[in-house]
C-alpha cells in the first residue's frame, strides 16, 4: 500500500505521516526532508535549490523525480511509502504515476487535509525543530516541555523559510499548483477529504479508519 498525503505547508502533513510511519511500518517520503538533506550537505543539487526554497518557490520536476527515483531503487520501501506532499502539480503527479508503473506498485489512496490560511500562518510560526533528535513541537499547540522533550531547549529552531511572506507564498503557490491534482485523484475514486482544522488524534483517527477499510 502506498499513500499520498496532501495539504498546504504546516497542515500537519509530518505529523500524521510520522503516526503512519509508527503504526503501520511506512516509509515516509518527503520531498521537503530530501530536498533540505541536499541544502544542508551542500550538495550540487542543493547549492541550486537553496534560493528558490527560501523566497517559496517549487524546486523543478525534473530535480525531484531524480531524488524519489533513488527511494524507489529501494526494493524495502516497496509499497509501503507515504508521499508527504508530492506530487504539488500535475506533471508531477504524471511523474510519480510513471514510476509506480516502472517499479510495479501503485497508489491506494489520497488524503488531502483541509486547512485555512490564518491557521497555517499561527501552526508554522509556532513550530520548532529539535537540531539534536529531529522531534517537532508547536509553542502554540504543541509546546516542547521538560516531560516530553529531554534535549536542551537550545537545540529548538525554526526553519530559515519559516516566516510571514514565506508562508503566504507557499499557501498561493499550493493553491494554484497542486489544488488541480485533487480533482486528477477524485476522478480516479482515491481522493479522501479530511479537515484538518480538528485536533491531531482526531484527524488520525480519521486516516486510521479509512486506511483500515482498504
Amino acid at each position: 500500500m502506498n499513500i499520498i498525503l496532501f495539504g498546504p505547508p504546516g497542515a500537519g502533513k509530518g505529523t500524521q505521516a510520522d503516526n503512519l510511519v509508527r503504526d503501520y511500518n511506512f516509509f515516509k517520503v518527503s520531498t521537503g526532508d530530501l530536498l533540505r538533506e541536499e541544502i544542508k550537505n551542500k550538495t550540487p543539487i542543493g547549492k541550486k535549490i537553496k534560493s528558490p526554497i527560501d523566497q517559496g518557490s517549487l524546486v523543478s520536476d525534473t530535480l525531484i523525480a531524480q531524488l524519489l527515483e533513488k527511494i524507489f531503487l529501494d526494493k524495502n520501501y516497496s509499497n509501503r511509502m507515504i508521499f508527504d506532499g508530492y506530487p504539488r502539480n500535475l506533471n508531477q503527479a504524471k511523474n510519480l504515476e510513471n514510476l509506480i508503473k516502472k517499479h510495479n506498485q501503485k497508489i491506494s489512496c489520497i488524503l488531502s487535509l483541509n486547512v485555512d490560511l490564518d491557521t497555517i500562518i499561527k501552526r508554522i510560526l509556532g513550530r520548532k525543530i529539535c537540531s539534536k533528535c529531529g522531534n517537532i513541537f508547536n509553542e502554540f499547540f504543541n509546546p516542547s516541555t521538560p516531560s516530553n522533550h529531554r534535549c536542551d531547549p537550545k537545540f529548538l529552531q525554526m526553519r530559515s523559510d519559516d516566516n510571514v511572506n514565506t508562508i503566504k507564498s507557499r499557501f498561493a503557490t499550493y493553491e494554484k499548483e497542486t489544488l488541480p491534482i485533487l480533482k486528477y485523484y477524485e476522478g480516479m475514486k482515491l481522493l479522501h477529504q479530511i479537515d484538518g482544522i480538528m485536533e491531531i488524534d482526531q484527524i488520525y483517527g480519521q486516516i486510521r479508519g479509512i486506511i483500515d477499510s482498504l
